[in-house]
C-alpha cells in the first residue's frame, strides 16, 4: 500500500524528525516520517523539498491535527505532493477526504480500539496502534502494546501498524504476532546519526535506565518524560496539588525545543519512550532498518524449528 520495501515507519517525532532522518529511513526501505508538529509552515515546505531531494523512496508527514496552523500545513502537504500523511491528536474525519481526492494515502495514531474504529469509518487507509509505553504525547487510557494492539486488530479490517515499545527484530516479531501489519518506531531513531535531536538528548537517550520515563501532564496532554530537573518540577508540582494553570505555567513555552533540540538538559522536556532503557549506541538509520529486519527474519526461523514446522 505504501510502496516501501519493509514494513516499519518512522515516527514523526517533534525537534527530532527533520528530513535528513526521514530521506535516510526511506533510502533504507522503511517509510521516513517528517515531524510537522514542530515546524513553522515555511519550514516544513523546505524540510518537503530537502527530503525529495536525497530520497527518491515514499515519505511521510505527521500532522498533529490541534496544530495553530494546520490549514497552511494541509496546503503545502497537497501542493508538495507528499505521498503519506500520519494524522494525530484529533478527528481524522476532517480532512481525510481531501488528502484522498489529492491522491495521499492516510495513517492516523490511535490509542484504543474506539478510536481505531473511528478511523476506519473516516476512511483512513491504516491505524497506528500506539501502546502507554510510547514517547511524546501519549492516549490517556494507559493501555500497553501487548493489550492494544490485538485489541484493535479484532476491530478493525484495515491495515494496522503497531507502534509503543518497538524498537528491534524481536519487538516487530511480537507486533506481527499480535496482528500487526507493520510496526511504527519512534525512540530507537531518535539516537540516530541523522535524527535532528541534539547530541546531549541522544546521550541522555542512550544512557536511560529502567524507570527513568514517566507518563505524565495527563490533565493537559500527556506525555513521556525522560527523568531530569524540569521532569522533577512536575513531580513535585503533582505532590503540592498545583492546579491545571499551574502545571500550564510550569510548562511554559517551547520547552520541548528547549530540551531535545537544543540540549539542555536541565530546564528542556525530554520526550522519550519506555524502550529508551534498551538503547545502548548511536547508529545510521539504515543500520536500524537492517538490523531490525535481520533479526525478525533470524527469529522467524528459529521460531519454526522450535514447534517443529521445519527441520
Amino acid at each position: 500500500m505504501l510502496n516501501i520495501r519493509y514494513p516499519i515507519i518512522q515516527g514523526g517525532m517533534i525537534w527530532c524528525s527533520g528530513w535528513r532522518l526521514a530521506s535516510a529511513v526511506s533510502d533504507a526501505g522503511g517509510l521516513g516520517t517528517i515531524g510537522a508538529g514542530s515546524m513553522y509552515p515555511d519550514v516544513l515546505k523546505e524540510h518537503i523539498q530537502k527530503c525529495k531531494d536525497h530520497t527518491s523512496q515514499p515519505f511521510a508527514v505527521n500532522l498533529p491535527l490541534i496544530y495553530p496552523q494546520i490549514a497552511d500545513h494541509i496546503e503545502i502537504i497537497i501542493e508538495s505532493k507528499v505521498p503519506v500523511v500520519i494524522t494525530s491528536a484529533g478527528n481524522p474525519a476532517l480532512y481525510t477526504e481531501r488528502f484522498h481526492n489529492a491522491g495521499i494515502k492516510v495513517l492516523h495514531v490511535v490509542s484504543s480500539a474506539k478510536f481505531a474504529v473511528k478511523a476506519e469509518r473516516a476512511g483512513c487507509d491504516a491505524v497506528i496502534a500506539e501502546g502507554f509505553e510510547a514517547g511524546g504525547h501519549n492516549g490517556r487510557e494507559e493501555t500497553t502494546t501487548m493489550c492494544l494492539v490485538p485489541k484493535v486488530r479484532d476491530a478493525i479490517s484495515i491495515p494496522l501498524i503497531a507502534a509503543g515499545g518497538i524498537a528491534d527484530g524481536r519487538s516487530m516479531m511480537a507486533a506481527f504476532a499480535l496482528g500487526a501489519n507493520g510496526v511504527q518506531m519512534g525512540s530507537r531513531f531518535v539516537a540516530t546519526t541523522e535524527s535532528s535531536a541534539h547530541a546531549s538528548f541522544k546521550q541522555a537517550v542512550i544512557d536511560a535506565d529502567e524507570g527513568d520515563t514517566q507518563l505524565t501532564l495527563k490533565e493537559i496532554t500527556p506525555v513521556r518524560l525522560l527523568s531530569n530537573p524540569f521532569s522533577e518540577q512536575v513531580k513535585m508540582a503533582y505532590q503540592n496539588g498545583a492546579t491545571i494553570e499551574e502545571l500550564k505555567a510550569l510548562l511554559g513555552r517551547a520547552r520541548a525545543k528547549k530540551g531535545m533540540f537544543e540540549g539542555n538538559m536541565i530546564e528542556g522536556e525530554l520526550e522519550i519512550g519506555q524502550v529508551s532503557s534498551r538503547l545502548n549506541n548511536l547508529i545510521s538509520a539504515k543500520d536500524v532498518i537492517e538490523q531490525t529486519i535481520d533479526e525478525f527474519n533470524r527469529l522467524r526461523i528459529h521460531l519454526l524449528k522450535q514447534v517443529n514446522y521445519v527441520d
